[in-house]
Order: C-alpha cells, then structure tokens, then sequence
C-alpha cells in the first residue's frame, strides 16, 4: 500500500525544504507524473475500503501526532491500524494534495486548512462513497480527517421519532418554521438531517435547496426538485446561501449549521417569509440552543431575536450518539416541541421554565435526554454507567435511576 516512487520522490527533496514549499514541490512532481498521481490517489482509495471494511467512521492520517500510523475510530473508539503499514509525512502528502483540486490547495496554503467533500467508486459496479474531509497543519506538515458518510439513510421509523414529531416535519402537515438539529460533533445530526430530506423527498412534489460545507449524502430527485450548494465551490457562505435560496423558490432550506449571528439572522428571516428550514447547532440540549442562539446577538438586540425565535421555533432535536452493551452505538435524543406556553416562556425568557415542559410533554411528543437514557436502559441496552455520564441533567438522571431500583 506505500508508494513505490517515495525514494525517487525524496531523492530530488532536500530535507532542509520545509512547509509549504515541501508541499509545493511535492505537488509538482505529483502534477508533472500522472502515474504518481494515479498511484497516490489509488492509495487513498485502499484506506477508505479498510475503512468501510472495518465499519469506521473516520480516519486520520499525517502529522506528527500520528506516529506514522493510520487511525481509525471505530463505535466511537479511536485507535491506531495493526493492520496497516506506516507512512512517511512525504507519502501523505502527496496523498492529500492528489485528490485536491487547483482552489482547495490555494485554500489550503493560504488558510494552513481546507475542508472538502469526497465521492469515490470503492467497488466497480457501485455508486461513489462519500467521505467529508478536513486536510489541515498540524507543526508545518499535513495531517487529515476524513468521515465516512452513511450510504444508507435511516428510515424515519428507525430513527424512532414520535408520530407527532415526524408530522412536524413533514413539508405536508407544516409548511414553515425553523426545525433545529443539535449535537456535539458526530453526534449524527447530519445523518439525522438526511432521513428528514429523504421522507420529504419520498412524499412530498416540492423544492429543497440543501447548503452545506461540504456536501455530504448526495440526494437523488424522487417527487421532490433537490438542489445541493456546497460552501466554497456553489456559495460563498451559508448566509448567502440561504438568501439566495429565497430567490429560488424553495419549499425547505437546509442550511448545514447556524454558526455565526449573520446566519442565525437570515435563517429567522427565511421563516419569517414562511419557509421551512431546518439547521444544526453545536449545543447538547434544547435549552442550550435557545440560549446559544440569543446569546450570539448583542444584548440591545436580544428581547427582539427571543421574540422571532418563538414565533418561528418550531422543533429542537438534542442528540447523541453513545455506547451499547453489544460495542455499538445507539442515538439517544431529547425533543422540544414548541406550543404557546413554550413560546410564552422564550418571550419572557424564562428558559428555565422549559426543560419541565419537556418532561410533562409526552402527548406533545416531546421528551428529554435523561427519560430516552433511562428507557434505554430499562430496555437494557445501556449501562447505568453510561445513562449517568451522557445525561445532561444528572440530577434528574440519579432520581430517575433510583425510582427503578
């Protein structure tokens, strides 16, 4: 699996050539032989069949931290291959800079990181995998990450979403709002996303304009138009994105994540003008994402975000990924459903209020981390261990844990 023209390469670098003149030069010898090329890039394609093989969900590679190895995280663990030989910082670099194009290595040189999506054929007769890349520095060398993007999307009932819920965000029960996806990183928000594509586009003649950096699943037109924009290469940023996708007569946005308060405000402003959007955010709870969402406007603005934030507010899903019995993980979620006393309590902010509405909030759909944490465990796919360390609330965790005792 090591490149055979790696001492060949090497001869003609001398090792006083750091940086990013060590990259350029590399990118030249790569450009100018397309047989290296080819051969780098094949590489590549070798660790992502063991990824997929091994049922990882991410690989690293590069950089010092990895001692030569290839690391893989696999149900949540990350290690390194025993299975794999070592590489050289030289051959990952030419291994990276093979699959980038002209831009990404501007991008990268200027910015010491680039982010990319990635479609490959592992198998002759399949359709491309795809993978999302974030190729960065890491003390003057290159390093990666790459994830592993699900083929396959979850059906809703797998997702085990309430009827109520899933109702919701159906483009044919409600036509507009903001729909929130919140989660640590890889937590599966995106995966989450794409079930809700994938059942809107299975039932629903519409138009969905999808923005994401990078793009990851790749969803085919069924009943519904779907329109993939990837940040950087289609769109500048998500907030241009989303306002020119009001200009593209949409049914539902999906804006890839809320991360800065331009977007945040142009996302209020598409449901404000009756669209359905949906979006993530990097919090662990519903609560969080309510404060995290006013906290990133100036206070003077704050009483008027909270007011078009409980007016168009329709759905927060919290979720995370956590470890079973069997060494695999299971999705465990907290749901807020928003309705007038929810909306009251965002207006006055009285967020406290809110995690008790979620917990008698059942007939509405809604639940929280620690009561899907404790049914799991009742069901006895956790451990008590793991319901007591995910919760976010470990009072109310401890108190529930005692009743079943």
């Amino acid at each position: 699996m090591n490149l055979s023209f790696l001492s060949e390469m090497q001869v003609t670098l001398s090792e006083y050539i750091t940086g990013k003149q060590r990259f350029q030069n590399i990118n030249k010898m790569i450009m100018f032989n397309s047989a290296w090329k080819e051969e780098a890039f094949e590489c590549l394609r070798d660790l992502m069949i063991h990824m997929r093989e091994i049922k990882a969900s991410d690989i690293d590679i590069g950089g010092p931290g990895s001692k030569n190895k290839i690391w893989f995280r696999v149900y949540g663990i990350k290690k390194p291959s025993d299975d794999l030989p070592s590489f050289k910082q030289d051959e990952i670099t030419a291994i990276l800079l093979s699959i980038l194009t002209d831009d990404q290595k501007v991008m990268l040189f200027n910015n010491k990181n680039v982010d990319i999506s990635l479609g490959l054929v592992l198998k002759k007769g399949e359709r491309p995998n795809r993978f999302r890349g974030d190729i960065y520095y890491e003390s003057n060398t290159l390093a990666a990450n790459f994830r592993r993007v699900n083929q396959e999307i979850f059906s809703m009932e797998q997702l085990d979403f309430p009827e109520i819920i899933e109702k919701r965000f159906n483009l044919n029960f409600e036509k507009s709002g903001l729909f929130l996806v919140t989660g640590i990183t890889g937590s599966g928000k995106s995966s989450t996303l794409d079930s809700i594509v994938d059942m809107n586009n299975r039932t629903n003649q519409a138009h969905i304009v999808i923005i994401g950096n990078p793009i990851e699943y790749i969803h085919q037109s069924i009943k519904s138009i779907v329109r993939h924009r990837e940040v950087g290469e289609d769109v500048t940023t998500f907030q241009e994105g989303t306002i020119q996708a009001l200009r593209q007569d949409p049914d539902i946005i999906v804006v890839g994540e809320m991360r800065d308060p331009g977007t945040i405000a142009t996302v209020l402003e598409a449901t404000d003008s009756g669209h359905k959007v949906f979006s993530t955010l990097h919090t662990s709870s519903a609560i969080d994402s309510l404060h995290r969402i006013v906290a990133e406007f100036p206070p003077i603005e704050q009483e008027r975000v909270r007011y078009r934030l409980a007016d168009t507010l329709k759905v927060i899903v919290s979720q995370k990924l956590v470890p079973d019995k069997f060494g695999k993980l299971v999705m465990i979620k907290e749901v807020l459903s928003v309705n007038s006393s929810v909306q009251a309590a965002i207006k006055n902010n009285n967020l406290g209020e809110i995690y008790q509405m979620i917990t008698e909030g059942k007939k509405s759909g809604m639940l929280t981390l620690e009561q899907d944490l404790f049914t799991f465990y009742k069901k006895g796919i956790i451990m008590k261990e793991v319901a007591m360390n995910y919760a976010n609330n470990k009072k109310r965790i401890t108190q529930l844990l005692a009743y079943s005792a």
